[in-house]
């Protein structure tokens, strides 16, 4: 019985048993499934119907898979802290619009699938904080711009990187290049014309390159391709190969490409597209000695061309060759020639002098090369002293030319003596003129081609006149008919010279392809415009105007008051509304000197001196008709 107690007195001493713990239960939004019984936690709702990112989101998901839903945006607040997610599938929505740093806590993210979207654009700020991706998805979106930053944050981590069936016609190349660990690179069915040589040259883990159907009609030779053995197909390549996908593109199969046919190759369908020989022809099919270039000649230059000092001075020089050849040039002291305040050098072969010096009169050379070789071209500037300053109100006159300036004018003895002359004297300076193409007749604005008929080329179907002018580098295309030989051409201008050519476009009957044949070239030059009187100076006009209208004005009085005198003097000194009124010419005078008034009037007759006689004048009316005797 003492146990008792002392149990009783012990008991309040042991530790209550603590209630048991219910787990937190996790939120799951509607029509998802969520698998939070085990980690990792994921939410999978793929095919929902969901509008936007559920907000009921469990934060501590390392999955969340939304694919194949209707979701247009995602937000800054919609994947917010989410640190522990690892996979995130966005693919197959409508998504046009992904807020700046809506992944930028999504650090320890691997995968991102954004595919099958409408993104147009993607920016700096869009992808920031991504620092462990792996693999980023872009495909299948609207893709036309991709900022060169936008991947800046991944770089270093990213191996995969997919951008095919986008809309992209430039990339960020030197952004791309700093890809290190990239394995697969998808450039594929986009609208690339074009790859700076060396672009891949730092990815030395690149595996497979694809750039199939493009707008490529090379591809350069790059570094990374002479370090590692290149297939074109992936099927049975070693590891350590590089595969390149190039189909699709309109390859323009010369020199530049030998190095991509002796690629290793299991029976992929490339095509060349051009040159001519070759177009239509399978890659492979071509031998290694059909791959040629052809070397840059120079076709155009410009004459010797003076300036005085100050004035702009444009330097041209036209090249063609295969490829197509770069012009570059030199100075007279030997300096090469670019962008800078006083030049500018333009693609197309132009240089542009914006102010001349005295000192920059001289040679200047020409250099236009490609793979083939290169071709040089001298071309004289002579820079004068200043023009003397022009007086304000000349008003000098070109002398006058019989005949309009847009009537054609057929060249006299005398002309087509000098024109033969200075055609042999510029004869380096721009393509000889074809006897089988004439200019027979040209004015200021127009001029007449004739050509021979050409019964050598089977199945013409039209003719093709290409022209263009010294002064500017659009070519002009005019299409003729079959059964033509000559045409007016009036959209000329005035004192310039111009280069023409005349194709004729038949049906090949090799091929059944429509080919070009040149009939011939002709060089002439249109008549300078005539130019008026100078009008004068606009403070002499304005002057002389002001002088016109005031003695307009004086002589308008004068002319006023002369009026009014004569009239005042017209009217005896009375003004004009006092003078007398005559009386009524049907008024009659009677007699009433006691006699009765006599029916008509008689013929006045000359008073006497002594007698006195009195006349009553009285209206001749209807109630004055005469009375009866």
């Amino acid at each position: 019985m003492a146990v008792l107690p002392l149990l009783l007195c012990l008991l309040p001493l042991a530790p209550a048993s603590s209630p048991p713990q219910l787990a937190t239960p996790s939120l799951c939004p509607r029509r998802c499934h969520c698998q939070t019984q085990s980690l990792p936690l994921s939410v999978l709702c793929p095919g929902a119907g969901l509008l936007f990112v559920p907000p009921s989101l469990d934060r501590r998901a390392a999955e969340l898979r939304l694919a194949d839903n209707f979701i247009a945006a995602v937000r800054r607040r919609d994947l917010a802290n989410m640190t522990g997610l690892l996979h995130l599938s966005l693919s197959r929505n409508t998504i046009r619009h992904v807020a700046a740093g809506a992944f930028a806590d999504l650090r320890a993210l691997r995968a991102l699938h954004l595919d099958g979207n409408r993104l147009t654009s993607l920016g700096e700020g869009q992808l920031r904080g991504l620092v462990n991706l792996r693999h980023l998805i872009l495909s299948n979106n609207q893709l036309a711009a991709l900022a060169a930053g936008a991947l800046d944050d991944c770089a270093e981590t990213l191996e995969d990187l997919d951008l095919s069936y986008n809309n992209l016609e430039q990339l960020p190349w030197e952004a791309l290049g700093r890809l290190g660990n990239v394995n697969t690179l998808g450039l594929d069915h986009n609208l690339l014309a074009s790859v700076p040589a060396g672009a891949f040259s730092r990815l030395h883990k690149l595996a497979r390159l694809d750039m199939t159907s493009n707008r490529l009609t090379t591809i350069p030779p790059d570094p990374l391709f002479s370090r590692l053995p290149l297939l074109a197909r992936p099927r049975g390549s070693p590891a350590s190969a590089l595969v390149l996908a190039f189909g699709g593109n309109p390859l323009h199969c010369n020199c530049e490409l030998v190095w991509l046919r002796r690629l290793a190759r299991e029976d992929d369908l490339e095509a060349c597209a051009s040159p001519p020989a070759l177009g239509g022809r399978y890659f492979w099919a071509v031998g290694e000695e059909e791959f040629v270039c052809e070397p840059p000649v120079v076709t155009h230059r410009s004459p010797p061309l003076a300036v005085p000092a100050g004035r702009p001075a444009a330097l041209r020089c036209r090249a063609v060759g295969d490829p197509e050849p770069r012009v570059r040039w030199v100075s007279p002291q030997g300096r090469l020639l670019g962008n800078s305040s006083r030049a500018r050098a333009f693609p197309n072969g132009t240089l542009e002098l914006l102010v001349t010096e005295p000192g920059d009169g001289g040679i200047f050379t020409c250099i236009a090369a490609n793979a083939a070789g290169e071709a040089t071209a001298a071309v004289e500037l002579t820079v004068g002293p200043p023009p003397p300053p022009q007086l304000a109100n000349s008003t000098s006159c070109d002398p006058p030319r019989d005949g309009d300036p847009d009537v054609l004018t057929p060249p006299s003895a005398a002309s087509a003596s000098a024109s033969a002359s200075a055609s042999a004297k510029a004869a380096d300076t721009g393509p000889p003129t074809d006897r089988g193409v004439q200019v027979t007749e040209h004015g200021a604005t127009a001029a007449l081609v004739q050509w021979p008929d050409q019964q050598p080329i089977p199945g013409i179907r039209m003719y093709q006149i290409q022209y263009n002018s010294s002064a500017d580098d659009i070519l002009v295309y005019r299409m003729i008919s079959a059964d033509s030989h000559s045409f007016l051409l009036t959209d000329l201008a005035p004192g310039r010279t111009y280069d023409l050519c005349v194709l004729a476009v038949f049906e090949d009957s090799a091929t059944g392809l429509t080919a070009t044949r040149p009939v011939g070239c002709a060089h002439f030059s249109t008549e300078p415009a005539l130019h008026p009187c100078g009008a004068p100076h606009a403070p002499f006009l304005g002057g002389t105007m002001i002088i016109a209208l005031g003695g307009v004005i004086v002589a308008s009085v004068l002319v006023f008051i002369f009026v009014l005198l004569m009239r005042y003097k017209v009217h005896g000194g009375q003004p004009p509304g006092k003078a007398k009124i005559p009386a009524p010419v049907s008024s009659v005078c009677s007699q009433t000197n006691g006699a009765t008034p006599a029916l008509s009037a008689p013929e006045p007759a000359a008073p006497r001196a002594h007698t006195v006689v009195q006349l009553d004048c009285e209206p001749w009316g209807p109630s004055h008709e005469p009375t009866g005797p």
